[in-house]
Formats: structure tokens, sequence, C-alpha cells
């Protein structure tokens, strides 16, 4: 009869202990992923995004944002502030756009200096509107406050 309170008894004691480890091991897990997860979103001051050295260009009223990606990557930005209601006529303003007018618009050739002709060599600019393929020219896209305006190689 002892052998059997013995072992019931063991057999609880382990049980508890079991349970005891378990949730030790599931609230132990949690911490360690907030650690070592390197999809953690959360920013500190050690984390947080690189500032970005922009050229500040213009005057007026109205500020945008200005980046141009050339063939090989390399990403120049830029602040503009203009009066000017239309991004096409600032940035020519800036003369950092320059075309020829075509069928449907400015033809934007030259771009910060760097010019590409998509029948001489192949590429083109394209004009972005917050990081999506802009659904008009350049010389159209109203000039909207904190947008951010991009021509891309491509």
């Amino acid at each position: 009869m002892k052998k059997t309170n013995f072992k019931k008894n063991l057999i609880c004691i382990l049980s508890f202990v079991l349970i005891a480890v378990m949730a030790l091991t599931m609230f132990g897990c949690g911490k360690a992923d907030e650690v070592k997860d390197p999809e953690n979103t959360t920013q500190t001051a050690d984390t947080a995004a690189p500032v970005v050295d922009k050229t500040v260009l213009g005057e007026g009223a109205t500020v945008f944002d200005f980046a141009v990606t050339d063939a090989d990557g390399n990403v120049s930005y830029f602040e503009i502030h203009t009066d000017e209601n239309v991004v096409g006529n600032a940035l020519l303003k800036l003369e950092l756009i320059a075309g020829e007018e075509a069928q449907y618009g400015l033809y934007v050739k030259t771009v910060n200096g760097i010019t590409y002709d998509y029948d001489a060599d192949g590429k083109y600019w394209a004009f972005y509107e917050n990081g999506v393929y802009a659904t008009a020219g350049v010389d159209t896209t109203p000039v909207t406050a904190g947008a951010t305006y991009e021509f891309k190689a491509e």
C-alpha cells in the first residue's frame, strides 16, 4: 500500500514540476522573441531610420521632397520650396529637369544634369508620386505640400 501512495505522490509532484517548467518556458520564450525578432518594428534611438541629407532648393511657401535615382542606383534627395502650382514648373524653374514638348506633354530627358533618351540609349526617366508610378505627367501634376516626387531611370 505504501508503494501505491508513493507512486501517486511521485506522479503528482512530477506533473506539477512539468507544468511549472512548461509555464516558465512559454513566458521566457516571449521575451526572447522580442529581443531576437529581426522584423521587430519597434524603433529606439539606436535603430531609428538614418537621416538623409537633402539639398534645399527654391523659395516659397509650399515644401515637397524630390528624389532622383540614376541608372546606377545612386539617389539624390532634395527639399523643394516653391510657390508654383505644378510640380514640373517648380522643377523646371530650379533647372532640375529639362526636356521637350511632345504629343502628350513634357518629355523629360534630363534630370539633375543626367540625360537619358529612350530612342538613343533605351533608358528613360519615370515619374513617381509618393512611391507610385504617376498617372499624370510632371507638367500636369499639381504640387501637394509634404508629398514626395521622384524621377527614376528605367
